[in-house]
């Protein structure tokens, strides 16, 4: 019988309560792998959801390794577009927000082949039905008009490999990732049993702020258009915020479940100033969506301003962000490279 999914998520949030707890004492102790598909720039839902969060944890001293997931920008689409354009895009959106080249590693999966190497023996821990009832794989299956490749239906497992190459162990998730983290769990403890002790059975690190929707009430999504890039013009941040959805009630209050449209608003500028959003709803009061509208603009390119100016300067060297990606390459083979051995080891592949 499958756990009840609720259960999962509290188990989660205490476990993360703890990690929390430990990373105050001793955030040496921690290593964190994450990242992001460069298929565009990164939006404000990833800035709130997990962006700041790496922010935070590099700040506290947590190493950290960030992903730039080139060979997983080809899981749902034929070719991979604009793909250098998007990684100095995704590259420059790191650095503006404030993760340090100094401390943190960024890397590329196709400038890391052993890490890459790591997937085949890791496929052959999990079985074809455990990769079918991923959710990610699942909709992808239910969702696609055409037939799923094969780079999505092993994405978990590449993932694993992302996770454990560099024997992170700890990921900072959204509820809806941890059944990919929960296979991961599952591949480093099969392998263990399997071959001896060789890698970490890392934690999950739940993000504590809720989801934002796009501006149109539905998930946010580069795909869709309906989210605010970091890197938007001012004069179109404004254009996006006045389109978006709100309700025909005219009082402002903050009741995510019953007006989420407008507790997505509110919530956008408590995130952007930094408060908490019933002082937001209340501070709106009676003034109705169109004032609201307005407030969240102005929170939105204040905030913006400094990290998309920011960013336009580390995008007028190329060099630069060329140079900051070659060096973490350099950093991450040489450790990927250290766990393939040891993992042909383990497994007596060794020649």
């Amino acid at each position: 019988m499958s756990p009840d999914p609720s259960d999962t998520l509290l188990a989660a949030q205490r476990r993360s309560a703890e990690l929390e707890a430990r990373i105050a004492e001793d955030p040496a102790r921690f290593r964190i792998l994450t990242g992001d598909r460069p298929t565009g720039p990164l939006h404000l839902g990833h800035y709130f959801g997990t962006v700041a969060g790496r922010v935070r944890l590099q700040r506290l001293g947590v190493e950290l390794f960030v992903l730039v997931a080139d060979y997983q920008a080809l899981t749902d689409r034929d070719v991979a577009e604009n793909l250098p354009e998007h990684v100095d895009g995704l590259v420059a959106d790191y650095l503006a927000v404030g993760i340090d080249p100094g401390k943190a590693t960024i890397f590329t999966h196709s400038a890391v082949p052993a890490l890459n190497q790591l997937l085949l023996p890791f496929l052959s821990l999990v079985s074809v039905a455990e990769l079918s009832r991923n959710p990610t794989v699942k909709e992808e299956i239910e969702a696609s008009r055409r037939a799923v490749s094969g780079l999505m239906f092993t994405y978990p497992v590449h993932q694993a490999a992302d996770i454990l190459f560099c024997k992170a162990n700890l990921v900072p998730v959204g509820k809806d990732q941890l059944p990919h983290l929960e296979l991961t769990r599952t591949v480093s403890r099969r392998f263990n049993d399997r071959y001896g002790p060789v890698f970490p059975v890392p934690d999950a690190l739940l993000s504590p702020v809720p989801h934002l929707l796009g501006l149109d009430g539905q998930k946010m999504s580069k795909s869709r258009g309906n989210a605010i890039p970091l890197s938007l013009p001012s004069d179109e941040v404004a254009r996006r915020i006045r389109g978006a959805r709100t309700d025909a009630q005219r009082r402002i209050t903050y009741e995510p479940d019953t007006r989420p449209e407008v507790a997505n608003l509110v919530r956008l500028v408590a995130l952007c100033q930094d408060r908490d959003p019933v002082e937001v709803a209340d501070e709106v009061g009676d003034a109705g969506a169109a004032a609201l509208k307005r407030l969240a603009i102005d929170a939105v390119e204040g905030f913006l301003a400094p990290i998309r100016a920011a960013r336009a300067a580390y995008l007028d060297d190329r060099a630069q962000l060329r140079r900051i990606l070659r060096a973490g390459n350099e950093r991450a083979s040489a450790i990927a490279e250290d766990t393939l051995r040891e993992v042909r080891a383990a497994m007596a592949t060794d020649y």
